[in-house]
């Protein structure tokens, strides 16, 4: 409509700096408001009827309820990438209320590019994922400090123990040293270990208990991705979290590229030059579907606990699986002959296993379509 305002907020904890790019082309900043629902009201109230208006804002620590009142006021909104927004050559000025009046003008301009706003069921599920991921990582450094201290004064364990088994934990908790002030060391380092390792159990059991509360189309996409060799429960539930529907990719391809697993390519001309991986995009996903890319270095099989998981799933769901044991496994020998690292390898087969994730995701949830999706891979 000729008559649409485009209006671009800087959000922050406290405040929120608002600009508007007219119809007619001019571009103003309309002040500096608190961050708090009464004000966000008066101002879209005071900028004109909510048909009229067309606000955007940057994903970023504050997260969504922004959006969750603008949707409930009637009023268009967009939560922008921030690392996608244009930037000038050589502006070297950075304020507020420039960034709402860029904001505003690369709206009207159509330069954004949104980013998925997850529903309620959606983000409380991701929020349950990401803090596991967190006590995964504080549990590796926990651990890290023990071995490191451990090393420092000269301890190591009995030849054929591996790392952190219970013969290993019993190892270091039978550990003595001189100095009282060392021995408490070691007995803090590893009521850290421990108590990592009870965070991670009661966070997964959330995740368990989580996955029988959400929608049931959540859920049996959640079950289905299971069928896959490397994803069981936390990671098809970190998949959902993270992405949401995966129809919503017209292709395979556009998913790889929300994770960021794609070549970064600098060509011009006859001259074609392509890197590592952008890695713009989704870390949380990619985290995940690399870890479960190793399991594809084994030959094709099915074991106790994938037969388990498969066990409710439809022919089609299993024939992809399957498909994806034999391809995905070919890619990884193949790769590995040509003389690849293990790392790139593994994050090539990563790339292409979310290919067999978006087909299997699709043809859960196009329920009673009698078609399952042709770009697999």
């Amino acid at each position: 409509m000729k008559s649409t305002r485009f209006v671009g907020l800087d959000v922050h904890a406290a405040t929120i700096a608002a600009a508007v790019a007219e119809p007619t082309g001019e571009v103003r900043s309309v002040g500096t408001i608190p961050n708090d629902p009464e004000a966000v009201r008066r101002l879209m109230k005071k900028l004109g009827p909510a048909e009229q208006l067309r606000v955007c804002y940057e994903a970023g620590p504050c997260g969504y309820p922004l959006y969750w009142q603008l949707t409930r006021l009637g009023i268009a909104c967009a939560v922008v990438a921030p690392t996608l927004v244009p930037v000038k050559a050589g502006d070297r000025i950075k304020t507020d209320r420039r960034d709402a009046e860029k904001l505003a003008r690369s709206f009207r301009s159509g330069d954004l590019t949104p980013v998925w706003v997850p529903d309620a069921a959606h983000e409380a599920l991701r929020d349950l994922v990401r803090a596991r991921e967190a006590a995964k990582k504080d549990q590796l450094r926990a651990r890290h400090r023990l071995q490191k201290f451990l090393l420092r004064h000269g301890h190591r364990p009995p030849a054929g123990t591996k790392a952190w088994t219970d013969a290993y934990r019993r190892w270091i908790a039978g550990l003595r040293f001189e100095q009282p002030a060392q021995d408490a060391t070691r007995l803090d380092y590893l009521t850290e270990v421990d108590h990592a390792r009870d965070r991670i159990a009661r966070l997964e059991r959330a995740i368990d208990a989580a996955v029988e509360t959400v929608p049931a189309p959540m859920r049996a996409v959640i079950e289905a991705l299971q069928a896959l060799r490397g994803i069981a429960t936390v990671a098809a539930v970190t998949i959902v979290a993270e992405v949401g529907q995966l129809s919503r990719f017209a292709r395979a391809r556009q998913l790889m590229g929300y994770s960021g697993a794609v070549a970064r390519e600098d060509s011009s001309g006859p001259r074609i030059r392509r890197g590592g991986i952008t890695k713009t995009g989704n870390a949380h996903l990619r985290r995940i579907v690399v870890e479960a890319a190793w399991a594809y270095r084994h030959r094709p099989a099915v074991g106790g606990a994938l037969r388990r998981r498969q066990a409710q799933q439809s022919e089609g769901v299993k024939a992809i699986a399957w498909k994806a044991q034999h391809r995905l496994h070919h890619r990884y020998r193949r790769l590995l002959g040509r003389g690849k690292s293990k790392q790139q390898v593994v994050t090539a087969v990563a790339r292409e296993l979310l290919g067999f994730i978006w087909a299997i995701g699709v043809a859960v949830e196009r329920e009673g379509s009698g078609s399952l999706p042709s770009q697999a891979a």
